[in-house]
């Protein structure tokens, strides 16, 4: 028997061989994503209509800072993905507090509820770092139908809007105010509307907008 061919052989066994170790330890994390997505039934119009939520652990996010996730974890955080989502989303950095400030936003789920967790600036550093709840809902209250899938899927997104988004967005008012100088955290119902919170002289105010 010539040898190349019989050596070429056991090559491409050895080869099939990795491959099949590859799909098996990528199983886990299959298997784990998969227990983070909720599924069940609400009664809408009378009617009994699934709906799925998929929800992504905090390590999903690691560009978070370490002491944000060490507190994220320890309420239990996972974060829900609306049903237009890619890439993991629902989780932002943008200047909230001020100019070129270093911000984060969290949509956290603990438990079938949902929070719009804030932490400004020296939060991030803070080990017993306590965020602002921005606003909280059931998640089953943030559930709609949408095209291509006959269950209800989670409509919460949250995004950074910076001061030119926010301009834009205002085209239309009869007294448009004149660009605000750093980020808002634009809060939206998917296909509905936007609610652009705003922090300025240690408050929070809702930016007006054309109905």
């Amino acid at each position: 028997m010539n040898a190349a061919p019989f050596l070429r052989f056991l090559g491409l066994l050895d080869l099939a061989g990795c491959v099949a170790l590859g799909q098996v330890a990528s199983t886990p994390v299959q298997a784990n994503e998969r227990s983070l997505t909720e599924t069940g039934q609400v009664v809408v119009g009378g009617k009994s209509t699934p709906y799925s939520i998929r929800h992504l652990p905090v390590g999903s996010f690691p560009n978070l800072p370490a002491k944000i996730i060490d507190g994220l974890n320890r309420r239990g955080c996972t974060v829900p993905q609306t049903y237009e989502a890619h890439r993991p989303e629902n989780v932002i950095h943008a200047s909230l507090e001020r100019p070129g400030s270093s911000d984060w936003a969290v949509l956290c789920s603990v438990d079938g509820t949902v929070s719009l967790l804030v932490f400004l600036g020296g939060e991030a550093a803070n080990a017993e770092a306590r965020p602002l709840v921005l606003a909280s809902a059931p998640e089953k209250q943030r559930l709609q139908a949408y095209s291509g899938s006959a269950a209800l899927g989670f409509n919460w997104g949250i995004d950074p809007a910076s001061p030119e988004q926010i301009h834009q967005a205002q085209i239309g008012l009869a007294n448009r105010p004149p660009k605000v100088d750093h980020d808002a955290l634009a809060d939206s119902v998917i296909d509905r509307a936007t609610t652009y919170h705003f922090y300025a002289r240690n408050a929070w105010t809702v930016l007006p907008m054309p109905q």
